[in-house]
């Protein structure tokens, strides 16, 4: 068993409140859920306005799959984001017994 995880940090830099700032993640929370079968929520920063993070995380029974998996989610948010900027992501696959 193989377990996936992504890490997205993205910059809001037209967001001026926390309701707009979870308005714009929920929205892209809500499309990655109804695209792919993964788990996904805002993980850090939840007290700030214009920075927010995303984790994402999937089982499989190949890592390859995973992984792929995650960078197609990846770039469904890269293609998604509207108005927040990808400041940084990281994929880990952490393979069990």
């Amino acid at each position: 068993m193989s377990i996936g995880a992504l890490w997205v940090r993205l910059r809001l830099p037209e967001n001026g409140s926390l309701k707009g700032k979870r308005k714009v993640l929920k929205s892209i929370t809500s499309r990655v859920e109804n695209k792919f079968n993964v788990a996904i929520a805002e993980v850090e920063n939840h007290d700030l306005w214009q920075v927010g993070t995303l984790g994402v995380a999937c089982v499989s029974n190949d890592g390859r799959h995973a992984n792929e998996l995650l960078s197609k989610v990846m770039d469904f948010i890269g293609s998604i984001r509207g108005d927040a900027e990808i400041l940084d992501y990281r994929i880990e696959i952490l393979h069990t017994f």
